[in-house]
């Protein structure tokens, strides 16, 4: 299965995410390289966040970007 890296941008309200595709990677050392490159290009005030996920399909790696998911609770003994 291939790693694919996204640039992921979100709407005020939260609700959406804007997933564009930036590349697909057969190995994982290559997409984390290349996510890291592409972290460094935009800059640290960038409303862009980069994601690598690994995923059969574009659309399964699509679907899992787009999933709610719920913050974990920390413990105060976590913290």
């Amino acid at each position: 299965m291939p790693y694919f890296v996204y640039d992921v941008t979100g709407d005020p309200t939260g609700l959406v995410k804007n997933l564009t595709l930036q590349e697909q990677f057969d190995g994982f050392q290559a997409a984390k390289k290349f996510a890291r490159a592409r972290r460094a290009e935009l800059g640290a005030g960038s409303p862009v966040t980069v994601k690598v996920i690994f995923a059969g399909t574009q659309l399964e790696a699509e679907e899992r970007l787009q999933e709610k998911r719920e913050k974990p609770i920390v413990m105060e003994w976590e913290k």
